[in-house]
């Protein structure tokens, strides 16, 4: 199935920011089958628990990507998939979202862990403030930030820590590392979530992988240039297509 792509969204805002680069996506290749798969809805904070409930609902044989959280779930559900994954595709993913020593381009821990305190206490103002998060850099970052809340979905808190505590367990260096498909990871140079510098860093990691950072864009560039990336994929598809 090289021309079906399943694409995982990030965490807490839903389908909805990776909506027009599928429809992007469909336009340009009519051939090729775009699915968004919903994150689970698990109140379970262990990553293989999340990895088993995808396992189960994508099809194999197919090309797996995502955004944030969700590229960072593909990139582990394709190491442990291994030939039956065609290919990975991430954006604006870092190979872990906490900073550690091996990993310092990433966020600082006690940042995050004041983020999943404040969802706690908190579960939509602090999906306001991940939107802002994610809209910082793009060109209307208010408008971008209020069309991301409006579409996210009625998550109970309990799921949304869960997302938090799995983001802050994954470490996809070895999966990625492993993972001997076609990968391209795309970053934003302007991100304020993921550190421009991780790109630079995955390089030094994978340098037989496809890198690519967006140099004016923020964390939902893929919502600001949908047509852009899909651009982007489909010339990366188009690519591994021809090998």
């Amino acid at each position: 199935m090289r021309d079906r792509l399943i694409l995982l969204p990030g965490w807490g805002l839903g389908i909805s920011p990776l909506e027009p680069v599928a429809a992007a996506l469909q336009g340009l290749d009519e051939h090729l089958r775009v699915e968004i798969e919903p994150l689970p809805a698990l109140a379970s904070s262990d990553p293989d628990e999340w990895l088993d409930e995808l396992d189960a609902a994508i099809p194999e044989d197919a090309w797996l990507g995502g955004w944030s959280l969700g590229g960072m779930l593909a990139s582990a559900l394709a190491a442990r998939r291994g030939e039956r994954c065609c290919g990975l595709l991430t954006l604006a993913s870092n190979a872990a979202f906490v900073a550690q020593e091996q990993w310092s381009n990433a966020m600082a821990a006690d940042t995050f862990n004041g983020f999943v305190a404040g969802c706690a206490d908190d579960p939509r103002q602090t999906l306001k403030r991940f939107s802002m998060l994610c809209a910082q850099g793009c060109s209307d970052p208010r408008g971008l930030s209020r069309l991301l809340l409006a579409g996210a979905p009625n998550t109970s808190p309990e799921v949304l820590i869960a997302g938090l505590q799995v983001l802050a367990q994954l470490d996809t260096r070895a999966a990625l590392q492993g993972f001997r498909g076609p990968q391209l990871h795309l970053f934003a140079g302007l991100d304020a979530l993921v550190p421009a510098e991780a790109a630079g860093e995955l390089l030094a990691l994978l340098p037989d992988v496809e890198i690519g950072l967006i140099e004016q864009a923020g964390h939902g560039f893929l919502l600001e240039d949908p047509h852009g990336v899909a651009g982007a994929i489909q010339a990366f598809l188009h690519e591994c297509g021809d090998d």
